[in-house]
């Protein structure tokens, strides 16, 4: 029987693999979505008790029972969240908190204690804390208008025409007083979820986009146009202001009261400005790579803390949040600085897991001097057009290669075998993927960005799964080149063999070997991509077509020539060395997102075999190697039965 139709055991192995990581994920996503909710219910304890309680005595019976129920119901949500070692500390003080509310204790209390619960409770469990681009404020304003002017007012004065008829009322926007505790993360998780024992409803119906646009846009109302010229004569005279605030996470994150702190004469209306025109601090890869050394830092304090797990997470941050965005224009601009810095972080991230505190320090000091170095390349660099001609040239050309080959193999065995009615199957996978390539330029350029971690998961699934399918068609096309009678049995068989499964599965292996690769491509140019070199990008982009497209006619002409015996035997070593190559990236790619561990060795690095210096990698290729030498051998003996 065909290759194909035996590839059921391994295939449904690795969809299994494959749909438990997205289960992992997705638990991920809800926890992510529960401490996100229990921040929330903290930091409207920090702004509202005040209104509830004074002096020591209730002011609004209504208000204080909603604090009171909100205090248990954050308790609750800690019991719920994953196990850590920091989970007794968080309940104890959850504990605390809700017995100062029982006691009428002072607001500042109340409100310290919830701030720094809130804070532990984002340490602890990570969440995106900020938009992927600068939100649409014009876009903002339109949907408040639909969705909360109704309520709190076309200006945000709570005078909504439903607003009567609201008990608790709804906040008035614009009262700077209530308005100063509040960041624009607190507002758009509102706006997210709702608030529990009100009127105020979730709009979780709404695009995450559409969210924080509404979320900024409700920021802005407690300010006046002169606070905002005043804030933007600050922000262009004070380089330390742009210290304070350099980039968009920030932004999101800091409310008026604790910037004070910082800026005690112009919080108000650096925020005032910063939060109406949000592109000025818009996260650059300059900025992420500021992000990922940030995360370095904060991933040494907690491993000196004895929270390991937590360090985990944030050197796995460090990665995707940080240098995970940058890492396409570093690599077209400087291949050697990107190879050092991703193996670096790599190798962090494994000292940090075996909890060495001392080498963990010294791998962070020397990715801080590395990241220093890939700012300055980001920042200096020119848009030079032999530069961008030859990066675009260069990646087309690596990312390429590999898909080609597959896809020439296919089409050369189809051929051979006589069996042309299938090379439509191989033909549409690869177009398929290609104009699947075109909807994620669109989608990278004008919808979304990919995060670091949905990025690394396709490549190293699609990797393993093309390494699977290429293995189990090499060891066939092995074995079929040590029997005889090769036309009696491509006549006789494989008309057969090559069903409708089978040939869907051609379709499937052609679509993901290249999908794969353009996805890869698709992100690198858009990194590269701007106004001025866009030309010169597309022209470096046509000559490696052009290349690929010359490697294409001499492979299926060369084919074409041998004989059908030393064809399959050429054939089933081209496939193994694929499968050999696209484990190890595949392996190494699901590394880079925490799906396998890190475990370095002393072994060469040869990116254009997929050979990386970890176990996990190394130990996955061998297998590969074991199982084509233990074919190999069977396939021998076979013959000669």
């Amino acid at each position: 029987m065909f290759a194909f139709q035996k590839f059921g055991i391994a295939i449904s192995f690795l969809l299994f693999s494959t749909l438990s990581t997205q289960g992992a994920i997705a638990q991920d996503a809800a926890t992510q979505d529960k401490a996100k909710q229990v921040w929330q219910v903290l930091d409207y304890l920090a702004v509202d008790y005040g209104a509830a309680v004074q002096g020591g005595l209730v002011v609004s019976k209504n208000e204080y029972a909603e604090m009171q129920e909100f205090s248990e119901n954050a308790e609750k949500q800690l019991a719920s969240l994953p196990k850590t070692a920091a989970s007794s500390d968080l309940l104890l003080k959850a504990g605390k908190l809700r017995k100062l509310i029982a006691n009428k204790a002072s607001a500042d209390e109340v409100a310290s204690l919830s701030r720094a619960l809130a804070t532990q409770v984002l340490q602890i469990y990570p969440v995106p804390l900020s938009p992927s681009k600068a939100p649409d404020l014009g876009r903002g304003s339109a949907l408040y208008q639909a969705n909360c002017a109704s309520c709190h007012g076309a200006q945000g004065h709570g005078d909504g025409p439903l607003a009567a008829q609201l008990n608790p009322p709804p906040i008035a926007l614009s009262g700077h007083d209530r308005a100063k505790e509040r960041s624009v993360f607190s507002l758009q998780q509102i706006i997210s979820h709702g608030v529990a024992g009100t009127s105020m409803p979730s709009f979780a119906q709404l695009s995450e986009d559409d969210r924080w646009a509404i979320a900024f846009f409700a920021s802005t109302l407690s300010y006046s146009d002169a606070d905002r010229k005043t804030g933007k004569a600050a922000w262009a005279s004070d380089a330390a202001i742009r210290g304070v605030l350099p980039n968009l996470s920030a932004l999101t994150q800091v409310s008026e009261k604790a910037l004070s702190k910082q800026l005690p004469s112009t919080a108000g209306p650096v925020l005032a400005y910063l939060r109406s025109e949000p592109n000025i601090v818009i996260a650059s890869d300059e900025d992420s790579l500021a992000l990922a050394k940030t995360k370095l830092s904060e991933s040494i304090r907690a491993l000196e803390s004895g929270d390991k797990g937590n360090a985990s997470r944030l050197a796995l941050s460090a990665y995707l949040d940080g240098f995970e965005i940058a890492e396409p224009a570093l690599a077209a601009k400087n291949k050697q600085l990107f190879d050092d810095l991703e193996k670096g972080m790599g190798a962090f991230r494994a000292i940090v897991n075996r909890g060495q505190i001392d080498e963990a320090k010294a791998a962070e000091q020397n990715l801080q001097g590395l990241l220093s170095q890939a700012q300055d390349a980001l920042v200096n660099a020119t848009d030079d057009p032999l530069a961008t001609f030859l990066g675009a040239f260069a990646i087309l050309l690596r990312e390429g290669l590999e898909a080609l080959l597959v896809v020439v193999a296919m089409v050369a065995f189809l051929k051979k075998a006589d069996r042309r009615d299938v090379l439509k199957y191989v033909h549409a996978g690869w177009v398929t993927a290609l104009a699947g390539g075109g909807v994620t330029w669109a989608i990278a350029t004008y919808l979304v960005d990919f995060s670091g971690a949905s990025r690394e998961m396709t490549e190293g699934f699609s990797a393993i799964f093309a390494a699977v399918v290429l293995l189990a068609v090499g060891i066939w096309m092995h074995q079929k080149s040590m029997a005889g009678r090769w036309q009696a049995y491509v006549k006789e068989k494989l008309s057969s063999a090559l069903n409708r499964r089978s040939a869907l599965m051609l379709f499937v292996l052609s679509f993901v070997t290249v999908y794969r690769e353009v996805f890869e491509t698709v992100l690198f140019y858009a990194a590269l991509w701007t106004g001025a070199n866009g030309g010169y990008m597309l022209l470096g982009m046509g000559a490696g077509i052009v290349i690929l497209a010359i490697v294409a006619v001499i492979l299926l002409r060369t084919s074409a020539r041998l004989p059908i015996s030393q064809f399959f035997a050429a054939s089933s070593a081209l496939v193994a060395i694929l499968a050999f190559v696209m484990v190890g990236k595949g392996v190494a790619a699901l590394q880079k997102v925490g799906v396998f561990e890190i475990t370095p060795i002393a072994f060469p690095q040869i990116d254009l075999l997929g050979i990386y210096p970890t176990m996990q990698t190394v130990v996955s290729q061998l297998f590969i190697l074991t199982v084509i030498i233990a074919s190999v051998i069977y396939n021998v003996r076979s013959a000669k039965k």
